[in-house]
């Protein structure tokens, strides 16, 4: 069955637009121009049914034309996903750009901001399974080379990739008797922290200094060998763990970040406090720890029954006053939060179908409504 075409689109503005289109479609796919093309289409279908007045580019304003625009892509029935809007949003950027050049209009290139664009959320990867999580280490310790302790120590420390390659020689830092600690360098959030390890990662750390002391290259004073850039470093041992996966013959992609994951939910089920996780993993906000741990129901089973069984001490009923609840937007703030909480916590427990996509997609619009409502609360004395 042949799809409907749809009528042709006559509006003034269309010429022009059409001509930007073709100066920048002359180094682009033919995928790509027929998006901007399409993108073209729905502003000026808006436009034309909301504006009919406007003809020229002279009478385009931000507000209301191109605001009225990003209200309507919004308010969509059904809503539209996050990569088709922000697809139409560059497209009809880029064409106005090309537009400020070619008509010596300077003004339209700053109708649409970069700003407006809304990112894509990002989804951080999952802890892994106990299967993977021991097959993964099993296959890691046979093998016993230099990929295999670099991982092995990524899993029993929580440290980034980023963070392994940075570590010096000298990372491993006796704090006392029988008890040692990693240095791990200045990382992505521009902090330097101590993690403490066991013997097990002291005898990975040793590992890792023979293997450097093995290597033609010249001493650095870094613990793993630069045989180029950082960078390819990275790509280096990515690539290893995709051999390792592959030789596992694991169904689902594994990626460095996950082994921070695994160790973060195995610190808090060992009974490390939550602060004391947010410390290890070098993070300043709880949110983003909230995020790394994987806790499912069987955890809080156990540590409902643990509760009951062994109280820690005996608090009094409590009252039915909400004094001690927070007013005004905060207490909106941390109403959201905990229904985000309780809602990632069910989800958790769902199998990959499509609700735990769409309870993922509301958990992702209860954060964008924090993250506005947050925009809107006075400023800290």
């Amino acid at each position: 069955m042949k799809r409907a075409r749809r009528p042709p689109l006559a509006h003034p503005l269309l010429p022009l637009f059409e001509r930007a289109v073709d100066s920048l479609g002359a180094a682009l796919e033919p995928s790509t121009v027929r998006a901007y093309r399409g993108a073209v289409r729905n502003f000026l279908t808006y436009l034309s049914t909301a504006y009919p007045d406007v003809g020229q580019l002279d009478q385009l304003r931000r507000d209301p034309h191109l605001l009225g625009w990003l209200t309507r892509l919004r308010s969509h029935t059904p809503p539209l996903s996050t990569a088709y809007c922000i697809l139409l949003l560059v497209c009809v950027r880029g064409v106005l750009a090309e537009l400020a050049v070619v008509e010596q209009k300077p003004d339209l290139a700053h109708l649409l901001r970069r700003e407006d664009v809304p990112r894509l959320p990002k989804q951080l990867p999952r802890a892994l399974t106990a299967e993977q999580d021991q097959l993964l280490q099993q296959e890691l310790l046979r093998r016993n080379d230099l990929g295999a302790n670099v991982f092995l120590l990524i899993r029993h420390t929580g440290i980034r990739i980023g963070e392994c390659v940075d570590l010096r020689e000298d990372c491993l830092r006796s704090m006392g008797s029988d008890q040692w600690a990693i240095h791990v360098p200045l990382g992505k959030l521009k902090t330097e922290r101590m993690v403490p390890v066991d013997s097990f990662v002291c005898q990975l750390v040793q590992r890792l200094r023979f293997f450097r002391s093995l290597d033609p290259l010249p001493a650095d004073g870094l613990l793993l060998a630069r045989p180029g850039t950082r960078q390819a470093l990275i790509r280096q041992l990515r690539d290893y763990l995709h051999q390792v996966r592959h030789a596992l013959a694991l169904p689902n992609v594994i990626v460095p970040h996950q082994l921070r994951h695994t160790y973060a939910t195995e610190m808090l089920r060992s009974g490390v406090s939550f602060p004391a996780v947010m410390k290890l993993l070098g993070h300043s906000s709880a949110d983003m720890t909230m995020r790394y741990v994987q806790i499912t129901l069987t955890d809080l089973q156990r540590e409902f029954q643990q509760a009951r069984s062994h109280p820690r001490h005996r608090a009094p009923q409590p009252r039915t006053s909400r004094a001690s609840l927070r007013t005004g937007l905060a207490g909106v703030i941390d109403s959201l939060l905990a229904a985000q909480h309780l809602l990632a916590m069910f989800r958790r427990s769902l199998p990959a179908d499509a609700p735990h996509r769409r309870l993922g997609r509301l958990s992702n619009r209860l954060t964008k409504i924090v993250s506005e409502l947050r925009k809107l609360a006075p400023p800290e004395k």
